[in-house]
């Protein structure tokens, strides 16, 4: 069976690692959350750490907690490590990063990490969900100029657009106060394939950037080829040309070796 790209993907990191540990430097970990970044409030999440084989020990650290959650890796390689989080509540919300154990030193810490808890409670003042539109169309060519609009009538310091399965954080922008409405214009320009996919923005304030609103309606974004859908167009065509061309010819074939048979 040939290896899948998460596979070589993860293959390539545990070698540039053990490289790095076998040079006698200690290389920054690896952070990142499954399923998502962002987690509605109550849902569960796992933080990951990966660092070279043999790590002894990892370590995760929340911004503003003297409290370290130490684990050692389970499973061979020994370079990962899986921190579990269930239930997740608004104080658990935060940045974090991440450090490994080798010999008897410990890393660098990882890259940060902010943990985004949507979906704040009943009667907190981000409980009303941003709407999320769409300028030109929600179906775009490649190449054109888009703007994903994020509106809320209710005070909003920043809006955070996210893409569903995308590795990286979501992107933010500052509101604008127009005429009342608190609004963002995340601009997607030019368009590209990797552009296509569900989107949907949230609230927060600047008290606390790392609680969100509960997210928008999703808003789906088609970009289409046209270049090669006009490719497989003219193909067809010629395809159709070809076999009229052939059936006609065959046609007066046919038809000539009738005539001569009538004359004989």
């Amino acid at each position: 069976m040939a290896p899948t790209l998460p596979a070589l993907l993860c293959l390539g990191l545990s070698v540039g690692l053990r490289t790095q540990v076998q040079a006698g430097t200690f290389p920054k970990p690896i952070i990142w959350a499954e399923p998502s970044s962002v987690v509605p409030l109550g849902s569960s999440v796992t933080i990951l750490c990966q660092g070279p084989p043999n790590t002894k020990s990892f370590s995760l650290n929340k911004e503003g907690d003297s409290t370290p959650w130490n684990i050692h890796p389970s499973l061979e390689p020994w370079d990962k490590a899986n921190f579990f989080i269930s239930n997740v509540r608004e104080q658990q919300a935060g940045r974090y990063h991440c450090s490994h154990f080798i010999g008897v030193n410990w890393s660098e810490p990882s890259e940060p990490l902010d943990l985004l808890v949507a979906g704040e409670e009943p009667a907190g003042r981000l409980r009303d969900r941003p709407s999320l539109s769409v300028r030109p169309s929600p179906s775009v060519a490649l190449g054109e100029n888009v703007t994903l609009l994020c509106q809320s009538g209710n005070r909003t310091d920043t809006f955070l657009l996210s893409k569903e399965g995308a590795a990286h954080r979501p992107l933010r922008l500052r509101s604008q106060d127009q005429d009342g409405w608190y609004q963002a214009e995340f601009s997607l320009s030019p368009v590209t394939s990797a552009h296509g996919g569900t989107y949907r923005c949230y609230r927060s304030l600047s008290t606390n950037p790392y609680l969100l609103s509960q997210p928008s309606e999703p808003l789906a974004l088609l970009v289409a080829d046209y270049t090669m859908q006009n490719l497989i167009r003219m193909g067809l065509a010629a395809s159709v040309l070809l076999l009229l061309g052939i059936l006609l010819c065959q046609a007066r074939h046919d038809h000539g070796g009738a005539r001569e048979a009538a004359r004989s």
